[in-house]
């Protein structure tokens, strides 16, 4: 029996489980502040403490710096609750976890190859969290719509309007109409407020509706009447898009499994003849075909993700 196979297979699924673990976790912990949140909000029970940051050292030397600054500001936009410091500690932590856990699997090679796939895989996932919280928001705006439409229509501001939203709405909404109302309350512009909000959580849908309010708010016109009609717009855009994320569910899988099956034929290779690994990656020409296949896998899974992005 090849106890190496095993084990390397074992490593593997122990990964895969912390990594869906970690996520299960992220949720919970996400529906569970969220509970509180509203809780609170409603005066049931009191106010939950802020959160101890960790790290305060590293993370005011990370935010002295320019990368530093656009990481806060990238983080500012996934609405995650870490600091650059924590976020800064926690990648560099899982790079060396990726590159001792692949190394003792693989070869040092393998590991240098993880550890550098570890720090691209912390940047996608701000992407990724940025794109997930502006689809939720991109949700959310038929209901947002027909609240400033009703708001509006009552005879409110425009600007009450939006408050009236942030109080009413779940997040992402509610804080990022929040953090409108909180600009427009210390004077910034309707025009500059709305922009900043645009920049965020890019999206046409979003630019729509924050083109018509701030054209309604220059020139006035019928508001109530372009809100309606963009409400039943959004209405029809949200079943279209849940339509086609369904369609293309399995095709985004695809490109998952790509590169999972390029893995695992390493460890086929490796348990057929124990050292394979290492006798390919001792020459440079083993070395440049293994940097080559992983370079070919990833464009797979790119072009895959690419073709099956559709914009409605």
């Amino acid at each position: 029996m090849d106890y190496s196979l095993l084990a390397a297979g074992a490593a593997l699924l122990a990964c895969v489980l912390a990594v869906v673990g970690l996520h299960v976790f992220a949720a919970g912990r996400a529906q569970q502040q969220a509970l509180v949140e509203r809780l609170a909000a409603a005066g049931r029970i009191p106010p939950p403490p802020g959160r101890a940051r960790r790290f305060a050292g590293i993370d005011r030397r990370v935010r002295r710096t320019r990368a530093g600054k656009r990481l806060e500001r990238r983080i500012a936009t996934t609405g995650l609750d870490v600091t650059p410091g924590e976020y800064t500690v926690y990648t560099v932590a899982a790079l060396l976890v990726a590159y001792f856990v692949v190394g003792a699997v693989f070869t040092d090679f393998f590991g240098l190859i993880a550890a550098a796939v570890t720090v691209w895989g912390a940047s996608a996932y701000l992407n990724w969290q940025r794109g997930r919280r502006t689809e939720a928001f991109i949700g959310q705006l038929p209901e947002l719509t027909r609240i400033l439409a009703n708001a509006t229509q009552a005879g409110l501001a425009l600007r009450t309007a939006i408050a009236m939203a942030a109080d009413e709405l779940d997040d992402p909404a509610g804080s990022e109409l929040r953090t409108v109302a909180d600009q427009l309350a210390i004077g910034h512009s309707l025009d500059d407020a709305m922009n900043e909000l645009a920049e965020r959580l890019p999206s046409r849908e979003l630019t729509v509706l924050v083109t018509t309010l701030i054209l309604a708010n220059r020139a006035g016109g019928a508001i109530v009447s372009s809100l309606r009609n963009l409400t039943e717009t959004l209405e029809e855009r949200k079943e279209t898009r849940r339509e086609v994320v369904t369609l293309l569910s399995q095709v985004k899988v695809t490109a998952v499994a790509v590169p999972v099956l390029g893995l695992g034929f390493l460890l086929i290779i490796n348990g057929m003849r124990s050292g394979a690994l290492d006798d390919m990656t001792r020459s440079f020409i083993g070395k440049l075909a293994v940097i080559v296949s992983a370079a070919l896998y990833a464009l797979g899974a790119f072009l895959i993700n690419r073709m099956t992005r559709v914009r409605i």
